[in-house]
């Protein structure tokens, strides 16, 4: 990552940390952060100042409402702000290379949150800004979600160690992110998807060694599981998860997921086979009728609109520890 010495441009630091992937926060900055998220949450006006005079980039090739209102929201509520670069009709690198958009950035702005296609377009701008950057979804990952979605489970639970979250559907990037910051907060992850649907190998041996304690066997700690039965993978879970079964960028393929993700629908007898007191999650925007059915999303087990609340306090805790304009605050 590139960075500049001490002194070289005035205001900006020759130091920072990124958010790419989830791997990018040890286990105590994620417990850390959460409990800042949750102090946030009951105390906001404490906070008010914390980001003043700092400036966040927002650069979007997706279209987005969570991701962008609780961004903004999140630098104005502490004082600073943000701009948007809506680059839905020109990806990040197709008019100037994605190092130069980096280097522009940084001489303006303090921070750049970025909502792309490809992971690597965000890995670049990490590698070429020296300012945070913080990943708003790629197709590997989508952390800033799953920081909001843990958030949302420790104060369903009062706790997360010793859980077990349920995903299924598709093994995309929020399942990813699912499997890696779970694993790592002691939250055993099983994910079940139709076969060939399977989240990336790498990222699930990677969740398996984050889940294992120092030291311990295989079977202690956090266990990950990827399976192809929903009912076994919902078995005694206290959070059943689903997204959408068609990603961005993968329309072309909506037919026939459709027919390949049908069993694999949250409905009300499937949300039965968890635990009694287990709730419902999805990132959103969801597909009503297709990968959940409206039983399920308006029942009272559903917290798909507390996590959706949680973006923003996840949002800010994560923004406050990278930008924050006073070591103080």
């Amino acid at each position: 990552m590139s960075r500049l010495a001490p002194g070289t441009r005035p205001g900006l630091r020759a130091s920072c940390s990124d958010l790419v992937l989830d791997t990018d926060l040890s286990r105590a900055a994620t417990e850390a952060l959460l409990r800042l998220a949750a102090e946030m949450r009951r105390s906001p006006g404490r906070f008010r100042k914390a980001l003043a005079g700092r400036i966040l980039a927002l650069v979007f090739e997706k279209p987005s409402l969570r991701t962008r209102v609780t961004f903004e929201v999140a630098m104005k509520s502490m004082g600073g702000d943000s701009i948007f670069l809506d680059s839905r009709g020109e990806p990040l690198g197709q008019r100037e290379p994605v190092a130069d958009v980096a280097r522009n950035l940084e001489r303006w702005v303090d921070g750049i949150a970025a909502r792309t296609f490809r992971h690597s377009t965000v890995e670049e701008l990490a590698r070429w800004a020296s300012i945070p950057v913080i990943n708003a979804l790629s197709d590997r990952a989508h952390p800033c979600q799953a920081l909001a979605d843990f958030l949302t489970l420790r104060h369903a639970f009062g706790r997360l160690k010793g859980l077990k979250l349920a995903y299924v559907g598709d093994g995309n990037n929020v399942a990813h992110s699912l499997l890696l910051t779970g694993a790592k907060l002691g939250v055993a992850v099983a994910v079940a998807t139709p076969p060939s649907y399977e989240p990336d190998p790498g990222i699930v041996d990677t969740a398996a060694q984050l889940g294992r304690p120092a030291g311990a066997k295989a079977s202690a700690g956090a266990k990950v599981s990827v399976l192809h039965d929903p009912e076994e993978a919902v078995a005694g879970a206290h959070a059943v998860y689903t997204d959408v079964w068609t990603s961005m960028g993968s329309e072309g393929e909506a037919a026939v997921r459709r027919k390949r993700f049908r069993p694999y629908q949250v409905t009300a007898k499937l949300l039965g086979k968890a635990r009694p007191d287990a709730v419902f999650m999805h990132c959103l925007p969801a597909h009503r009728g297709e990968e959940v059915e409206d039983a399920v999303m308006d029942s009272p087990r559903s917290v798909v609109f507390d996590q959706a609340e949680n973006r923003l306090h996840a949002q800010k805790a994560l923004l406050w520890m990278l930008l924050k304009s006073d070591p103080r605050a």
